[in-house]
């Protein structure tokens, strides 16, 4: 199947996945400040899907307004999600295909977390969107820890099922994962797909240890449109938010999770981030300036010429 002589447009076509048709909600206030002063910043995504994307003045956090509803997101994990990233790269990308990548990855993380556990074990490993579980599979390895994972694809679970985890599916907002239970709680390249991270977050800061390390990154969303000079190639509907250092550090804060490390990954576009457990800050948000800025930049991409917006 892959690669196809046709165009990523036909390729995407081809999978006759109708995003106008599914269910949707319209989301009025932002899920980091809970404010309504919102910016319309696109009207579609990388994928060609009429996909809008709105930006918070109040936090500078983007995130996809409307949404697809939980159910309609457990309908396209299932469904659609790898075909139509196999349809977007032009190469095969499922389950299996993915577990070097996957193991790579998991070497690098396993890298930049390992100074914490030196002088002591990692016992419980609770992985949010973990897929195969490949990657707690690494951690398992390198660790010796017992690994709980939970991910919206019960099909990409029966892997992690089989290699005798805890598997759990559903989404982290939803899914009872015990409380106080986890050392080590991490979500890779996970949180962007998630529906309340708000919730999210408090719900694995519950799960840690008192003294427990969370990791999480991001994609980072101005290397994402930077990139190629071009907002609209950041967006995609896979990814109900979109991160910065500033506004996911928020996040953090606002739920008592103090960034100790960063790691910039080897692919330029995630940013990783070792946390550990603190008072949280209830209104803490990124800085007023830094947001206009933001915005600003935003605008100069849209308005960038040709030329330069492609090369």
């Amino acid at each position: 199947m892959y690669p196809s002589p046709l165009s990523r447009p036909e390729r995407i076509q081809q999978l006759a996945y109708d995003f106008d048709a599914q269910p949707k909600k319209r989301i009025s206030r932002c899920n980091l400040s809970g404010a309504t002063d919102l910016i319309t910043i696109t009207h579609v995504d990388r994928y060609g899907y009429k996909a809008r994307a709105d930006l918070c003045r109040t936090s500078g956090l983007v995130f996809l307004n409307p949404v697809m509803t939980q159910e309609a997101y457990t309908e396209f994990y299932i469904h659609t999600y790898r075909p139509l990233v196999s349809a977007f790269h032009n190469r095969l990308i499922d389950p299996k295909s993915i577990q070097d990548e996957q193991r790579t990855y998991a070497a690098e993380v396993i890298q930049f977390v390992a100074p914490e556990f030196a002088d002591r074990p990692m016992k419980q490993l609770l992985d949010i969107g973990g897929s195969t579980g490949v990657v707690a599979e690494e951690f398992i390895k390198a660790f010796g820890c017992k690994a709980t994972v939970v991910d919206p694809a019960p099909d990409e679970l029966t892997f992690a099922g089989e290699m005798g985890m805890r598997a759990i599916p559903g989404f982290i907002e939803d899914v009872d994962v015990g409380s106080g239970t986890y050392d080590f709680v991490m979500i890779c390249q996970s949180i962007d797909h998630l529906l309340d991270v708000d919730l999210a977050i408090q719900r694995m800061r519950d799960a840690m240890t008192d003294d427990g390390v969370f990791f999480i990154d991001i994609v980072d969303f101005r290397a994402a449109y930077l990139r190629n000079q071009r907002v609209e190639d950041a967006i995609k509907i896979d990814h109900p938010y979109y991160f910065t250092r500033q506004t996911i550090e928020a996040y953090l804060r606002k739920h008592g999770l103090r960034v100790e490390r960063m790691n910039f990954a080897a692919d330029h576009l995630h940013v990783g981030f070792l946390c550990r457990k603190c008072e949280p800050v209830k209104d803490f948000l990124p800085d007023a300036a830094w947001i206009e800025s933001f915005i600003d930049e935003i605008r100069q991409i849209q308005n960038a010429p040709l030329a330069l917006r492609h090369g």
